[in-house]
C-alpha cells in the first residue's frame, strides 16, 4: 500500500494554489462547494448522513487532506431545505442516491471532469446512497469509502457494487460493526473493513478522525491513481 495522502500533507508544505467554487447542481440547484487544486488528477463527492449538510466539520476535515494533497472535492446538500424539514425524505436512501447521481451528472457534463477518475465518500445513511449510486454508475466511480456508515440499507443494489470500497467503523460502535460486515460479505469487488479501536459513532475521541483520514487517503490514492511522481 502506497503511503497515506496524510502523511505525504505532513512532510511537504501545503500548496498555494486551490481553487473554491460556490456551485448550484441541477435540476434544483442543489448548493455545493467545489474545492480544485492545481493539477487535480481525480475527483472525490461526498454524501453526507442523516441530519448533517456540506457544512459538516468531519467530512470537511477529509475533504481538506484530500484537497491539499491534490484531489478535487465536492461537498453539497442532498436536500433543499424544505425537504430536509420533513426527517422521511432525511432517510429516504434512493431518494439521497438520486441526488448524487445528478450531482455526477453535472460533473461529468465538463469534459475536463469527465475524464478524471471519481470517488464517492459516504458517511451514515449517505453511504447506502453512494454504494447505490455506484451500482447504477457501474465503473464511472473508481473507489468508495464510507465512515461510520450503513451500508446495510443499500439493500440488494450491494451485490452489484464492484467499485472497490473500504468500510470503516468505530470499534465500540458494536451494532453498526455487525451491519458493516454482513454488507462488506455482500459486495463484489476489491473490498476492506477497518475498525478503529476505542471510537464510537461519529468518531470525536482524540486522534479517532484522523485515522479515518488515513485510510481513506490510503484507498483513495490506490483507486484514483493519485499517486505522486
Amino acid at each position: 500500500m502506497p503511503p497515506s495522502i496524510r502523511s505525504r500533507i505532513n512532510e511537504a508544505p501545503k500548496s498555494p494554489s486551490v481553487e473554491s467554487r460556490d456551485v448550484l447542481i441541477p435540476p434544483i440547484g442543489l448548493p455545493g462547494t467545489l474545492r480544485i487544486p492545481r493539477d487535480a488528477k481525480a475527483i472525490v463527492i461526498f454524501v453526507h448522513g442523516s441530519g448533517s449538510s456540506r457544512f459538516s466539520p468531519r467530512n470537511t476535515m477529509v475533504a481538506d487532506a484530500l484537497s491539499e494533497a491534490g484531489c478535487a472535492t465536492l461537498l453539497f446538500d442532498l436536500l433543499t431545505a424544505d425537504e430536509a424539514a420533513d426527517r422521511r425524505n432525511v432517510f429516504d436512501i434512493r431518494l439521497l442516491a438520486q441526488r448524487l447521481i445528478d450531482a455526477v451528472r453535472w460533473i461529468d457534463s465538463e469534459p475536463v471532469w469527465a475524464r478524471r477518475r471519481l470517488g464517492l465518500f459516504g458517511a451514515s445513511t449517505g453511504a447506502a446512497a453512494a454504494l447505490i449510486a455506484a451500482a447504477h454508475l457501474g465503473d464511472r466511480a473508481s473507489a468508495i469509502v464510507s465512515r461510520g456508515g450503513r451500508p446495510d440499507l443499500a439493500g440488494d443494489a450491494l451485490d452489484r457494487v464492484s467499485t472497490p470500497t473500504l468500510l470503516i467503523v468505530g470499534g465500540a460502535d458494536h451494532e453498526v460493526i455487525k451491519l458493516n460486515r454482513l454488507a462488506h460479505a455482500r459486495l463484489k469487488g476489491a473490498k476492506s473493513l477497518v475498525i478503529v479501536p476505542g471510537a464510537t459513532h461519529l468518531f470525536p475521541e482524540k486522534g479517532a478522525l484522523e485515522v479515518v483520514i488515513d485510510h481513506a487517503s490510503s484507498w483513495f490514492t490506490r483507486h484514483l491513481d493519485m499517486r505522486q511522481g
